[in-house]
């Protein structure tokens, strides 16, 4: 028995997307009539969101309580257990996007990018974003794109990126979390 009612709800939409599946078979087999054509492709998938904590690090410090050697640990500010999946998440949320938008992963120069909505948002979080990626993104010309800050090799290099979408997508807004 499901522990709550959220539980109940994909247990339920799971079942309905299995029988819609079977009943597409029967369909596709001339032993059951729709009026829609149900050859193309069918997703039954669905996604489950839950409430967290924030993604980024507390980044209210006292410089007073460290010394020069601990200065690594601010490196990266966000936190050392989150996913791209959870990044993106707040991306969308931040910038009003509706989770309900597709979402597709694509790999460009062999790092993970998020395509949302077509082109509406692309993610990379991945390390080593330089100039050469840059270039086989703004081929896509996403009007938004959103890079990891720890992403980058240093922050001239963080600049010379903006500086190349401005030059190849000039409507890409790039932002850096």
């Amino acid at each position: 028995m499901p522990e709550n009612i959220c539980e109940l709800a994909k247990i339920r939409i799971r079942k309905s997307g299995a029988k819609i599946k079977a009943e597409k078979e029967l369909a596709n087999s001339g032993r059951l009539q729709f009026k829609d054509n149900l050859t193309d492709e069918l997703d039954t998938g669905f996604r489950v969101y839950r409430l967290d904590e924030s993604n980024m690090q507390d980044v209210y410090y006292r410089p007073q309580d460290y010394n020069q050697e601990q200065l690594e640990i601010f490196a990266d500010n966000i936190k050392p257990d989150r996913t791209a999946d959870d990044l993106l998440t707040q991306v969308m949320l931040d910038w009003g996007l509706p989770l309900t938008y597709k979402i597709d992963q694509l790999s460009v120069s062999g790092k993970q990018v998020f395509q949302v909505a077509q082109n509406s948002l692309m993610a990379c979080f991945d390390n080593s974003i330089d100039e050469a990626f840059a270039k086989e993104v703004a081929v896509y010309k996403p009007m938004r794109i959103v890079f990891r800050d720890k992403g980058f090799k240093n922050d001239t290099a963080k600049e010379n990126v903006r500086q190349l979408l401005k030059q190849l997508s000039s409507e890409t807004e790039m932002r850096v979390i």
